[in-house]
């Protein structure tokens, strides 16, 4: 039970932040990074403290290449227009199943989708 309670909560976690880097962007007009630091299994919005991922979970991210950095930090950056750079984050459990979430590079929109 605790590693599907720690699955909804980090899922739940990078959605709002995905959402809210995108409110921001647009609110205050400016650019907003979100980052993933694959290396050291933490993420969250660039100027805040970033989060761990739970050692039960895996987080993979495929971004634009423009969008990778040193140190195993990929990130996906949102545009005062409302666009993004665009790119995907799964969120994968210890039994294989989880989720991707992607952002539209257009409208820097998130949707998630169950992985098969």
């Amino acid at each position: 039970m605790r590693e599907a309670a720690q699955y909804r909560s980090t899922l739940r976690t990078i959605v709002a932040d995905l959402r809210q880097a995108r409110h921001k962007g647009v609110a205050e007009g400016v650019e907003v990074n979100f980052r993933i630091d694959i290396g050291r299994r933490t993420f969250g919005l660039e100027g805040s403290p970033f989060l761990p991922v739970p050692t039960a979970l895996q987080v993979k991210a495929t971004v634009a290449a423009t969008e990778s950095y040193a140190s195993d930090q990929v990130g996906i950056r949102f545009l005062p227009s409302g666009g993004a750079s665009g790119g995907s984050i799964e969120v994968i459990r210890a039994s294989g199943s989880g989720t991707r979430l992607r952002v539209d590079w257009l409208s820097g929109q998130v949707s998630q989708e169950p992985l098969l």
